[in-house]
């Protein structure tokens, strides 16, 4: 497959992603906010926990998805909760953030336990661990990036962030460093300091959410930003992502670029941030039952 680099500057990547966008389904009208609505009704199960029946000849994948970097799986509640409405199971599940190898191969275990197609979905850092969480498990139909690294094998995810990526600043400006037990050598839990958080990180959510999400984050190790990455499961599974407009951690030049070297289907969400799935989790969602849609679909 051919490859693009990842950086690029910002004029040709407003035209290439006005130009990918519009080629995409629904990506003329304006992403919906959050909402508060209610559960409608939990989806049936047709063996109390297996994937469900779309009809006589497709059974609707299980959506799962992992969180990444200064966050949990809790991110990802208003995703589940609009796919449990349409009927689909999803599991979020808990990203270690320990290491980019250790972290896949935990997310590739809890795949290995479902039945049925799969959704794998993945956000930021988790871009990077469904990358290579995938490879090799057939179940896994299709790959949804949310404002996510897609890195080629032997890059980081570091190395994904882009070229005007506030996190090419010195890390003593970004991060607290804190010790963990049997840490490899220079290895630390690393933890966003509370301005880049709130300025960076979550700029389009209400203040009051931003404190409680950036006092309750998990940190991830240095090692899972530099660990290179072993697979690139995006090269043989079809993908699609979600480009938050104002990222200011993933710029949306680099994020354009790995979703046109993959091939992935893209939706363009003006002003989203770092936190798009919690800011607009609509149109997230849309997306990935998008992607559920193609599974049936058989592309």
């Amino acid at each position: 497959m051919k490859m693009v680099s990842i950086d690029g500057g910002r004029a040709s990547w407003l035209a290439a992603l006005t130009v990918m966008a519009m080629a995409v389904t629904g990506l003329g009208s304006a992403p919906a906010q959050a909402s508060g609505s209610g559960l409608r009704g939990w989806p049936s199960r047709s063996d109390g926990g297996g994937p469900i029946p779309a009809g006589a000849d497709c059974v609707k994948p299980t959506v799962v998805l992992v969180h990444g970097a200064f966050a949990d799986a809790s991110s990802w509640s208003g995703e589940v909760q609009r796919l449990q409405n349409a009927r689909y199971v999803a599991r979020a599940v808990a990203n270690p953030l320990r290491g980019l190898t250790g972290d896949a191969a935990s997310v590739a275990d809890f795949l290995k336990t479902l039945s049925g197609p799969i959704v794998l979905v993945g956000h930021s850092y988790g871009g990077s661990v469904i990358s290579n969480a995938a490879a090799g498990i057939d179940a896994v139909k299709q790959l949804v990036y949310v404002d996510a690294s897609a890195p080629a094998v032997g890059e980081t995810s570091a190395q994904t962030s882009g070229q005007t990526s506030v996190l090419n600043a010195d890390p003593d400006t970004l991060f607290d460093a804190v010790p963990y037990p049997n840490a490899p050598e220079g290895d630390a839990d690393l933890y966003l300091l509370e301005d880049v958080f709130v300025e960076s990180f979550a700029p389009d959510l209400p203040e009051q959410l931003v404190e409680v999400l950036w006092a309750s984050q998990r940190p991830a190790t240095k090692t899972a930003f530099s660990t290179p990455s072993a697979q690139a499961a995006w090269m043989t599974i079809p993908s699609w992502y979600v480009i938050g407009g104002d990222d200011k951690i993933i710029t949306p030049e680099s994020q354009m670029a790995m979703a046109k070297r993959a091939n992935s289907q893209v939706k363009a969400v003006p002003g989203g941030s770092r936190l798009t799935l919690i800011s607009h989790p609509d149109a997230v969602t849309d997306q990935i039952l998008a992607a559920a849609r193609a599974v049936c679909a058989g592309s």
